[in-house]
């Protein structure tokens, strides 16, 4: 029986990864996947739980769109779906609430659902399973690294890799369904290929991709800072691999850092960043930040915004420390009041963005290549630079899925305006 299917992604890119494979899941099972939730038959929901914001969040999400379509069935999965199943399913219009490892057989799932057939879409409401200009591909999950205030490896289990072989095959297809960029997630790519037997795994595997497909782009998402060495830096010789390098840094202070379980000191992380930056000129380094972490008293937090104005960050991720249930953390002593938190990382998200400000300012004048995704309500076209720089810019023909010259002639805060270069 086929269905309506609305889907709604909250979190990582590696929960947007599995979302878009479940969604190609159930396009091949004949279910039409739809825009809006309120022509649905089934609402299924991929939750997150990395901090209790997330959990917050993706409790919402489920009551809003209960709100918006009382009569659909709802499915939620994911992380927030394992933390708390019951708590989930309790809410109004939950069918079933499913672990992580259910959304690689979300198919079977949907076909047990008792909703009535689906019918004709409104126009423009059908939404297509495979997006063609930037796709998601998930090539590790789970993590072995105990950081004392994650709970994703209770939620996604031990650090596992698909095979290379499998990997080339999805980013192959990607590539033949109009994909014009694949961007690389995981739990922890930097563990990528340890549980096959790899040395230097993730290194390995883009080396293949580079030399066996014909991908215009290649990107990384998250790579934790540690574990790479100078065969991964050279990787950017190939100038399809997108000069970007997220790496978590979590605190610019030696002594959270120690307090956080985290594998690195601020020496070290910015010699990785002195490799990174030798290796690819322009690169964007963007970052995650925790503050507030257990411990943390003004001057450690001082200490932590000076490390991170020095390594001039193209962008920051901030998050208040979220105490989850079961970690280190959430018993350490010295728990810093939600309002400091919450003020702190205020302060952070503002050098955050100055530093991306300044970075994109660096650029104006230059001409780059920009990879353009969507067109907005006001007629301007929207992409990205390999680099990461957002830019908008107008253009009388279609430019969605191209890769075009665009000259970057003005800032505006964190967005570039730009003139293609037809």
């Amino acid at each position: 029986m086929s269905l309506r299917i609305h889907l709604s992604t909250l979190g990582c890119r590696v929960n947007q990864s599995e979302t878009e494979d479940m969604a190609r899941q159930l396009a091949a099972a004949g279910h039409v996947l739809v825009r809006d939730p309120a022509r649905a038959d089934l609402l299924l929901v991929n939750t997150c739980a990395v901090t209790s914001e997330a959990e917050r969040k993706s409790r919402h999400r489920l009551r809003a769109l209960g709100r918006a379509n009382p009569s659909a069935h709802i499915v939620a999965v994911g992380c927030a779906a394992t933390l708390d199943p019951q708590g989930l399913a309790g809410l109004p219009g939950v069918l079933q609430v499913l672990p992580n490892a259910a959304k690689e057989r979300i198919a079977d799932v949907a076909a047990v659902v008792p909703c009535s057939p689906a019918g004709p879409t409104c126009a423009g409401d059908e939404k297509r399973a495979t997006p063609r200009t930037r796709a998601l591909v998930k090539v590790q999950d789970g993590c072995d690294q105990r950081c004392t205030y994650c709970i994703v490896p209770r939620l996604r289990g031990p650090a596992r890799s698909r095979p290379v072989e499998e990997v080339l095959l999805q980013v192959s297809q990607r590539v033949a369904a109009g994909c014009r960029e694949i961007v690389l997630t995981g739990v922890n790519l930097s563990a990528y290929g340890r549980d096959l037997g790899l040395e230097q795994g993730l290194t390995r595997l883009v080396e293949a991709i580079l030399a066996q497909t014909a991908l215009p782009r290649l990107r990384l998402s998250s790579v934790e800072p540690w574990g790479l060495d100078d065969d991964f830096f050279a990787l950017w010789a190939d100038r399809r691999l997108c000069r970007q390098l997220h790496l978590p840094l979590q605190a610019g202070c030696d002594e959270t850092l120690r307090r956080m379980g985290r594998r690195t000191t601020t020496a070290e992380y910015a010699r990785l960043v002195q490799a990174a930056r030798a290796a690819a000129p322009d690169l964007a380094l963007t970052t995650d930040l925790l503050v507030g972490f257990p411990g943390e008293d003004e001057p450690a937090f001082a200490e932590s915004a000076a490390f991170v104005e020095r390594m001039g960050f193209a962008r920051l991720h901030v998050f208040p420390f979220s105490p989850r249930p079961g970690t280190p953390a959430a018993r350490m002593a010295g728990q810093v009041s939600p309002a400091v938190r919450w003020e702190r990382a205020r302060r952070m998200q503002a050098l955050g963005a100055r530093l991306a400000e300044q970075f994109g300012e660096r650029f104006v004048g230059q001409e780059m290549n920009v990879l353009w995704e969507r067109v907005r309500a006001d007629g301007l076209w929207v992409g990205l630079t390999d680099n990461y720089l957002r830019v908008v810019a107008c253009s009388p023909t279609t430019l969605h899925n191209r890769i075009t010259a665009t000259r970057l002639i003005a800032t505006r805060k964190e967005i570039l305006i730009g003139e293609v270069q037809e």
